[in-house]
């Protein structure tokens, strides 16, 4: 493999390295590992194999303290997401039609923005138009797990419905995203306005019907979300 991907001063051979990691455990676990015994894993010399867990460490990707005896390892979410990355480009190429990305979170009470927003016409048009479903006039709000949250940033290669902004005669409104996905069996979406003052963490799904009902959700119950690559036109 001869691409090249940056990520900082991280190529490919770099993240060789890292899934080599994770491969021995590193995920979730802290590990002992030398550098002689991490060289056998990576087929390079032992003191590039120390090099390159020095680089990583320095790239934030891992967190390393040195011990008797080696080092003890542990990936850090950056890390994580790096390889959840590498993860979703290879089954767009070998499960193009396969679910990429799975959020979980638990449900948060809503603000009311959400009602507010979906009943402005200039939007709602839009959702019906191109999400091809009416939406319940309110959002169902989740707040991501901490991994999860770590993938949402991954949301923007997923396929996904352009909301344009308008101006209504009186204000102007900004465009955004919208994400096909589907959660307990119904189809939904994400949405993602370009300008927000919701944390990282927090996401707001629209969906033909009431979803705390639909599905008998209560705050602080638990939900998957599935992130779909295929049965909406993808129009970023």
């Amino acid at each position: 493999m001869h691409l090249k991907i940056k990520i900082g001063v991280l190529t490919v051979p770099d993240i060789e390295h890292l899934k080599k990691l994770a491969l021995i455990g590193a995920v979730n676990k802290t590990i002992k590992v030398s550098s002689n015994e991490f060289q056998k894993h990576t087929g390079a010399s032992s003191k590039t194999a120390a090099r390159k867990l020095k680089q990583l460490e320095e790239e934030g990707l891992i967190e390393r303290k040195i011990v008797s005896g080696g080092q003890l390892i542990k990936m850090t979410e950056k890390g994580i997401e790096i390889l959840k990355s590498e993860y979703i480009e290879y089954s767009r190429i070998f499960s193009p039609e396969s679910d990429l990305l799975e959020l979980e979170g638990k449900v948060l009470k809503g603000l009311g923005e959400g009602q507010y927003y979906v009943n402005i016409p200039g939007y709602r048009k839009q959702f019906e138009e191109k999400l091809r479903f009416e939406p319940f006039p309110g959002t169902l709000n989740i707040q991501l797990s901490e991994n999860s949250s770590a993938l949402r940033n991954l949301l923007r290669e997923m396929p996904a419905v352009r909301i344009e902004g308008f101006n209504d005669g009186e204000r102007t409104f900004g465009g955004g995203k919208c994400y096909p996905v589907i959660i307990g069996g119904i189809e939904a979406a994400v949405v993602a306005p370009e300008r927000t003052h919701y944390p990282s963490d927090l996401i707001e799904i629209i969906a033909p019907v009431k979803l705390r009902d639909a599905l008998q959700l209560n705050d602080g119950d638990r939900v998957v979300i599935q992130v779909k690559n295929q049965g909406m036109e993808n129009q970023k």
